[in-house]
């Protein structure tokens, strides 16, 4: 395949008659192989390419040997083979070996059809994780998915494609990791050791593959350095993770206002409602229906007023309607979408007749951005990117077929220089990123808060993902489970799912145990579709009590999870973590339960009537948290119970968390009252973060720390001083937890002490 080898300042070109491929080091411990096997190329190089998903780093130094074709650094190498195959060495040990990549060209009419193909080798007993959002079980092997936008429904636990494109996942074998990243946006499909089981086959339709390929000791540095390669999630204001309040639709702004009154009637937490598209004009983006909603300035004040911020709906399909200046100054300025004939492509999405904006394009995007001053001069909070797949109901011109994959645009139509088979899966992340930085631009002293359904790589820089029009069923909750946690994977940390299902008619057990699991969702939203009944927490009176009740442990849950987001900017970490995160050693990579953050593990009630389930605990002394009656469980297999009032919630030995009190809504991320809840059967470190909750100034830390010293235990406190402290002790010999107001800033203790010498400690 390959017969000459030029080093080019940090950039290794190989080339063969009909072939060319560039090797690079963009960051430490990650190898990026970009090859075009065959077809028509000009010159010895390849073109220059423009990633979406991938951020500007510089090419690091390497040992390079053109005499073996041997590139290395002191941790790692890629070795390319005259015949095409690669082999990545970390630490001396093989991880990847490509056995070959091959190229297919087929002339056709309107699109021409390239298909390129590379084989992974599939070690025996290797599990693969992440995908992004893809169903089935956490390790994908022996499953066969596509990566193409889709706006599907219903969807079931079998549908694919869904909504997100992520072609990134990670091996895991023997406690050791690896990551590999596609970064190509054309449709493409992966047979993870299905059809042979000891091959991984990822075919895109593309001339060529744009591949890395991550390393790293353990899933957490893997998760690291892909983040450090497509970015991370900028911490976002604090009121986007209190509860959000939706449905299909609230029509009116009387109803907006009643649903904000009995929240707070009832004395439920919220910080946002979302209003969907019946807010506007005939479905005109950036309109309201002046009967619906006469005033949205005045409702978002009302709004305001009791704690609640507003969110509308935004889709990318604009009605095609003279005098409407969406449309006007799209066509004026040639923003839309085209045919292969050089026409405006139209379809129908809500509006009919729509058009669509190229968001492939950044005047494009500058202008969509710059459309949101009048709906932040209305006083709407955050935006909600839908239909962004993008979805297309129907073309108002004959498409062939074979043209159209899903209910979206023909693969001719045109994004400027590129096809929509090429632009359809960045077509979200240029409406998100459009949004972001124009929010950016337009309110500077806020953080933009997106939540978006569709999106690719690199989609957690601009946006919160939901996993779209879920239904009311049991197994969609443990199907959204496993889908948030595989997102995280992903390098996706602020997700969410409709808690009680969208789609479909919810029990209020349903509800209730959704809602427990969703305290733990960083995006918390209650949303259902019109032709069901309201599934507000008040439309199930006798089970009210204990979705008030989880509603309000989210609010209790705010300190750490507003921590755990400043982390996944910092680190990539999500705050919901496959327990394989962290303990890759423990191969069968359950997706029925998780950790919080490294501290907390958590196990929902995943079945009807269900009071008990079996838990594994992946260390030894791991105790119930917040609860009076708190045991130690032995590692290995435990049943627990929960009834309808909690959710199985365990602290491991050494973890930290701290709680405050639950409020009506949030307003500033310095807590006055905390209640710091301290594991000491191991020594720990917790490091607080508290800042406004909006805006651009920088923060504080307080770091709490177990440490043990002969016998004794010592927890210790460094930071701002606040109104009220507790902390609760747990792993003491002493029957726990053990509750002591903290009023030093060390506490020093002794195993076996009772309660009433605890009390004498300080």
């Amino acid at each position: 395949m390959f017969n000459r080898i030029e080093v080019n300042n940090r950039l290794i070109q190989l080339s063969g008659l009909h072939s060319r491929a560039e090797i690079s080091h963009p960051a430490p411990e990650i190898w990026r192989f970009r090859i075009r096997p065959r077809g028509y190329l000009r010159g010895e190089t390849l073109p220059e390419k423009r990633s979406m998903a991938v951020l500007p780093l510089e090419h690091l130094e390497f040992q390079s040997d053109p005499e073996s074709w041997l590139f290395s650094t002191a941790e790692s190498s890629l070795q390319v083979f005259r015949n095409g195959s690669v082999q990545v060495r970390h630490k001396g040990a093989e991880v990847v070996f490509i056995e070959g990549i091959q190229g297919e060209f087929q002339p056709a009419v309107p699109v021409n059809r390239q298909r390129t193909s590379v084989t992974l080798q599939a070690s025996l007993g290797e599990a693969y994780l992440g995908f992004g959002e893809k169903v089935g079980p956490l390790n994908k092997r022996g499953m066969k998915f596509t990566f193409w936008n889709t706006d599907v429904q219903p969807h079931h636990p079998d549908t694919d494609p869904l909504y997100q494109s992520i072609p990134f996942f990670m091996g895991i074998r023997e406690g050791k990791a690896w990551g590999f990243f596609l970064d190509e946006s054309a449709r493409s499909t992966v047979d993870v050791a299905k059809n042979h089981p000891e091959r991984i086959v990822w075919t895109a339709e593309s001339g060529e593959l744009d591949l890395y390929f991550v390393l790293g000791d353990t899933p957490a540095d893997i998760l690291k350095s892909y983040t450090t390669l497509t970015g991370r999630t900028p911490l976002p204001p604090l009121w986007s993770l209190g509860l959000h309040q939706s449905r299909y639709s609230y029509e009116t702004a009387e109803e907006v206002q009643e649903v904000i009154q009995s929240y707070r009637s009832h004395q439920i937490p919220l910080d946002a409602i979302h209003l969907d598209i019946h807010h506007m004009d005939a479905y005109k983006v950036f309109t309201f229906d002046r009967h619906r909603f006469p005033e949205p300035k005045t409702l978002s004040d009302w709004a305001a007023g009791h704690g609640v911020k507003l969110i509308t709906i935004m889709d990318p399909g604009i009605k095609k309607e003279a005098r409407y200046p969406m449309y006007e100054e799209a066509a004026a300025q040639d923003f839309l979408v085209k045919t292969d004939r050089g026409d405006v492509f139209v379809g129908e999405v809500w509006p009919d007749p729509a058009v669509f904006p190229d968001f492939t394009r950044e005047d494009v995007q500058k202008w969509w951005g710059q459309k949101h001053a009048g709906m932040l001069e209305s006083g709407i909070a955050g935006f909600w990117n839908d239909m962004n797949e993008p979805s297309c109901f129907s073309c108002h011109s004959p498409v062939d077929p074979a043209l159209r994959f899903g209910n979206t645009l023909p693969d001719d139509v045109r994004h400027g220089n590129m096809r929509h088979l090429e632009a359809h899966n960045l077509y979200a992340l240029g409406m998100c990123k459009s949004t972001f930085e124009g929010l950016k631009t337009l309110q500077p002293e806020k953080r933009p808060f997106i939540v978006t359904r569709a999106g690719y790589a690199g989609i957690q820089r601009y946006s919160a993902v939901w996993t779209g029009d879920n239904s009311a069923h049991w197994e969609h909750m443990e199907m959204n489970l496993q889908l948030l946690l595989s997102l995280g994977l992903s390098g996706v940390p602020f997700v969410g799912s409709d808690l009680g299902g969208f789609l479909s008619n919810a029990s209020g057990e349903l509800v209730t145990r959704w809602t427990w699991l969703g305290a733990f969702f960083p995006f918390m939203r209650n949303h259902s579709s019109i032709g069901t009944d309201y599934q507000e927490p008040w439309a199930f009176p006798e089970h009210l009590p204990h979705i008030r009740s989880a509603i309000q442990f989210r609010y209790r849950l705010l300190p750490y999870l507003y921590t755990l987001m400043k982390e996944a900017e910092e680190t990539g970490l999500p705050p919901m973590r496959a327990i394989s995160l962290h303990h890759p050693e423990h191969q069968n990579h359950l997706s029925d339960q998780f950790l919080f953050g490294e501290s907390l593990l958590v196990a929902p009630i995943l079945r009807p009537y269900h009071t008990h389930r079996s838990v594994l605990f992946p260390s030894a002394g791991w105790m119930d948290f917040a609860a009076e009656d708190s045991q130690q469980h032995d590692a290995g297999y435990g049943l627990v119970s929960a009834g309808l009032d909690r959710i199985p919630v365990f602290l491991k030995p050494g973890g930290i968390v701290p709680l405050t009190d639950p409020a009506s809504s949030t307003s500033t991320a310095f807590w006055d009252t905390l209640e710091w809840h301290v594991h000491v059967g191991s020594e720990g470190e917790f490091v607080l973060y508290e800042d406004e909750g909006e805006g651009n100034q920088p923060g504080i830390r307080t770091t709490v720390r177990i440490e043990h010293l002969a016998g004794r235990v010592r927890i210790t406190r460094a930071g701002r001083q606040r109104s009220s402290e507790v902390l609760w002790v747990y792993g003491l010999d002493a029957a726990g937890p053990v509750k002591l107001d903290w009023t030093a800033d060390e506490v020093l203790l002794e195993s076996g002490v009772s309660e009433q010498q605890l009390d004498l400690v300080q």
